[in-house]
């Protein structure tokens, strides 16, 4: 079909040519080739001829005028835009409360104004835009707003925000810990702890390092750029959002305007010193707690500071011309300051000499120490912990805890009697039941460490333990049964040269005395051999702990003060007894000399020991009181012995090197030793509340306690107090046994290694038993490393603690948390953070100055502030409980955390990222924040070594 119809075109088409050629000849197809091109060439011609021509025409009329205006289209565009621009209605409710959307719509018109309209003017007078961009700021704040009002903020503060400042802790401990482990001197071992930091952050969170961002202010940059972008796109409407100039702007005004100035002030150390100053300016700076940081101070910048100012006002108190009673108060003040130059000089020159030591090896080795009583030891929780770490070394613990199980007993023995006197004046009788109580726990005591059965027995002398076993079964058991036997004991282990000692030769004493502030620091002479370090071992030589070495600062000696107890007797006043102490006062001076006699209780004395000691941090540790007694203590001899204690507290109060170590303190003994009324100046149950008391005793009187609180039944109540007593006394011995024997662990036991994991990672998340304050103490033995191994007692103290607060005051504390929680997200507290904000960056309406950076002194001499603040305001019963090294490691510790940059900005953007994530929990943020973080170089080495370790086990398998 297609061949027939290409022959019919071809035949048709051959037949028109040939009949064309017979019509017009052979040379027609030129001649009309011809024609068409003479055409196109003319037309081609006078159209060239007529356009020049007229263009000559138009520029000479135009020859001598401005260029034309451009087309009518365009400026009737822009008028049409102006005419239909009409002024966009905001709305200004962002949050819903007054309070709140007023200081925020000025923090608005503020960055509107400071950072667009200060050069978008120059480009243009349109408005337009900027109403654009506040209507989407406020969109943004309206959507925040909503979602914030949606969150459960009480989890976020009472338990992720504790949670990750004790991991930001446990981190930096572990750093440190790594740092000392190497022992060598690096060139910036700032530099090295951060580095290492970083490295132990990766260990422990596994997924994330955050070194990047903290250490390249690029990077930090590039996260809040992207970080913004994200919450543009949650925050903003579609349209906005996809509008990139408007968002660009926005994100660049956040970022870089807002999070990063803010960031970088939050992690600086200076203003954190200064926020921590502020914090506790209600207390007033204490010398003691001043001299104590010099001493311990490592950093010479801080020591040339704070010798620099004290040198300028010894300038000046020199330069004043002053007479009288002013004098005296002025060579007070140069002498202090003499001695405080003196300590700068020598604690500089032992760095700089790289003469630093550790005071507790060298007193080990070389040392003479201060004797500490064994009866002050085995009252003194801190000191009896490293006292029971001893005698576990020696296989003698049997012999200390029967001392101390005695001493329980003696305890609730007294008290079961004084309840059953008691009882007996209001009729009740109940004599069988007691009597049957005690005799049952004596027993208990018996069987435990004295029977044949004991296992470890104490070893004593077998016919004291039969005369014992003899009178449990004959007669009925007292308070003091077991004193002889408690008392043979005693002088056990005091003589023994296995026992106490032995003990006073050993490290674990040195680590004592250091935890009790009774460990005098060496100072360093600046002999050019090399020995220049000494340590002052004589038994008083606690009194120098904070003055040591006075002997070139003059001093005014010119009053002399001599006091002793010269009588005792008994008083009655108004049916009320106690006993009297005659103290016969001397005071000579250069012209006349004085006698006289003042009288004081021995409460007189407890109280104005408590206040020289809340006065004078280490007079704690050097000056002891007689204890009280509750029973028999206006005996004559009690009373003879007790006027002999207060007399050697009194000579060791009123030695010269004591007042001349603390010359604040002669105001306080003369006061006390003047002739008139002694005024407390606390009353009797605030002194009692003062007074730790051994928490085994506690633990024995609160069971004691439990048993007044038994109902008076005879048909049930009285059944169940003997059926419970008699258990309990059976299982006293065996119960204190295994209380110092094991260790009951501070938190339940995990199979990951606690120290490799978050601090609340062993709370569970499904039982809500006041998580909060189990998050918090946490956080108390984090801050205090109280997990390491030989502070199990402390954790056991620890526990008793945690246990007697969650029994009495746990929902009620745990309450006040959510209530204060609950008061920080109120829109007056929010309103009032604004406000602050507002006023931080905008003072007065107009926009902050960039803060200078301070002198280097002036922020040396601030952390030595903040550092004495600090330690300062830590309670005595806290050091009480897990003692003063302890507790000054643990403040200096988080203190030190506090003066690196990089790593406050790792803490600041962790807090962050767990806002971020509770207030928007459905759009994944923690893979948000992992994926930001992916480039870490920690990251990445910690992935390859990962992946080199577990590669030869993949391929043995």
């Amino acid at each position: 079909m297609l061949t027939e119809t290409s022959l019919s075109i071809w035949g048709w088409g051959s037949l028109g040519l040939v009949l064309f050629l017979v019509t017009f000849g052979p040379f027609a197809i030129f001649y009309f080739a011809f024609y068409i091109l003479c055409f196109v060439g003319g037309g081609f011609v006078v159209t060239l001829l007529f356009g020049k021509s007229n263009s000559e025409k138009y520029l000479e009329q135009c020859e001598h005028s401005f260029l034309p205006c451009t087309s009518v289209g365009i400026p009737k565009c822009i008028e049409e835009m102006k005419r239909e621009a009409r002024p966009i209605k905001i709305d200004r409710r962002l949050t819903g409360a007054n309070i709140i959307d007023e200081p925020l719509q000025q923090v608005i018109q503020f960055s509107l104004r400071d950072y667009v309209q200060y050069w978008y003017y120059t480009l243009s007078d349109d408005e337009s835009f900027l109403l654009e961009i506040r209507q989407a700021l406020q969109y943004a704040l309206v959507q925040f707003s909503a979602r914030s009002k949606e969150t459960d903020w009480q989890p976020y503060f009472t338990t992720r925000l504790v949670d990750d400042f004790g991991t930001h802790l446990r981190v930096f401990r572990k750093a440190q810990q790594r740092i000392a482990e190497k022992g060598d001197q690096m060139k910036d071992q700032a530099e090295e702890l951060v580095d290492t930091f970083f490295e132990v952050e990766v260990e422990m969170e596994k997924e994330v390092c955050r070194d990047l961002v903290c250490t390249s202010p690029k990077d930090e940059e590039g996260f809040l750029r992207d970080l913004c972008e994200v919450l543009l796109y949650i925050l903003l409407p579609p349209g906005d959002f996809q509008n990139k100039i408007m968002r660009y702007f926005v994100r660049e005004i956040l970022s870089r305007g807002i999070l990063l100035p803010l960031i970088n002030q939050l992690s600086d150390p200076d203003y954190i010193n200064q926020y921590v100053i502020w914090m506790i300016r209600d207390s007033n700076c204490n010398y003691e707690a001043f001299m104590n940081i010099i001493k311990l101070s490592d950093n010479i910048g801080e020591l040339e500071a704070v010798k620099d100012k004290a040198s300028e006002e010894l300038q000046y108190l020199r330069s004043l011309d002053t007479a009288g009673d002013d004098i005296n108060t002025i060579k007070n003040q140069i002498n202090s300051l003499l001695y405080v130059i003196k300590v700068c000089d020598s604690r500089i020159q032992r760095l700089q000499s790289g003469k630093e030591i550790d005071t507790v090896k060298l007193a080990a080795n070389f040392g003479k120490l201060c004797t500490v009583p064994l009866d002050h030891i085995l009252v003194d929780n801190v000191a009896l912990q490293f006292f029971m770490d001893y005698m576990q070394q020696t296989g003698g613990q049997a012999h200390l805890f029967f001392w101390m199980t005695v001493e329980g007993y003696r305890v609730t023995a007294q008290q079961q009697l004084e309840v059953l006197q008691s009882r007996q004046k209001d009729g009740k009788h109940q004599t069988n039941q007691t009597k049957g109580l005690l005799r049952a726990a004596a027993f208990g005591v018996y069987e435990q460490y004295l029977s044949e059965k004991a296992s470890p027995r104490v070893n004593i002398d077998d016919n004291l333990v039969a005369k014992l076993a003899e009178t449990l079964n004959h007669e009925d058991p007292t308070p003091e049964i077991f004193d002889d036997i408690q008392r043979k004991v005693y002088e056990l282990m005091l003589r023994d040269e296995r026992f106490y000692p032995s003990f006073k030769q050993n490290v674990l004493y040195v680590r004592m005395l250091a935890e009790l502030d009774m460990l005098k620091d060496p100072s360093f002479r600046g002999s050019d051999d090399g020995e220049g370090e000494s340590f002052n071992g004589s038994p008083t030589s606690s009194i120098n702990l904070s003055l040591d070495d006075l002997s070139n600062v003059p001093s005014d000696e010119t009053v002399q003060l001599h006091a002793y107890i010269s009588d005792t007797g008994v008083c009655n006043d108004h049916g009320k007894t106690y006993a009297l102490y005659a103290i016969t006062v001397h005071r000579r001076n250069p012209n006349s000399e004085e006698m006289w006699k003042t009288y004081r209780r021995y409460s007189d004395f407890h109280d104005f020991h408590m206040r020289i000691t809340e006065q004078f941090e280490n007079l704690a540790n050097i000056l002891k009181l007689p204890g009280k007694k509750t029973f028999n203590n206006m005996d004559r001899e009690f009373l003879e012995k007790r006027k002999k204690d207060l007399n050697a507290y009194l000579q060791l109060l009123l030695n010269p090197e004591m007042m001349k170590a603390s010359p604040a303190l002669a105001h306080y003994v003369y006061d006390f030793l003047e002739n008139k009324a002694y005024s407390k100046g606390k009353g009797d149950f605030a002194r009692k509340m003062d007074t730790f008391v051994n928490p085994l005793r506690n633990s024995m009187r609160n069971v004691s306690n439990a048993v007044k609180s038994i109902p008076d039944s005879l048909a049930e109540g009285m059944t169940k107090m003997s059926d419970n007593m008699g258990k309990m006394s059976e299982r006293l011995g065996q119960d204190i046994k295994q209380s110092f024997f094991k260790v009951p662990p501070l938190i339940q036991k995990t199979y990951s290694d606690p120290d490799h994991c978050r601090v609340a990672a062993p709370i569970d998340d499904n039982v809500d038993d006041n998580i909060p304050l189990r998050v918090m103490l946490l956080l108390m033995d984090e801050v205090f490393d109280l997990k390491e191994r030989n502070q199990w007692l402390r954790r056991n103290i620890k526990n008793l603690l945690q246990q007697l607060i969650r029994a009495t005051y746990g929902d009620t504390i745990n309450r006040k948390i959510v209530d204060h929680v609950d008061w920080m997200t109120s829109p007056e507290q929010v309103a009032d953070a604004v406000k602050r904000f507002r006023d931080a960056f905008w003072p007065n309406g107009i926009l902050a100055e960039t803060v200078p950076r301070r002198d280097k002194a002036i922020r040396m001499r601030t952390r030595v502030a903040g550092k004495t603040k600090l330690l300062e305001v830590m309670p005595d019963e806290l050091k009480h409980i897990i003692g003063a090294e302890t507790t000054r490691k643990g403040i200096l510790r988080v203190f030190e955390m506090f003066q690196h940059s990089q790593l406050n900005k790792r803490m600041v953007y962790v807090f962050l990222e767990r806002f971020l994530e509770t207030l928007f929990p459905q759009n994944k943020f923690p893979e948000l924040f992992n994926k930001l973080h992916s480039r870490s170089k920690q990251m990445q080495r910690y992935k390859q070594r990962l992946h080199s370790t577990q590669a030869p086990s993949l391929q043995k398998r």
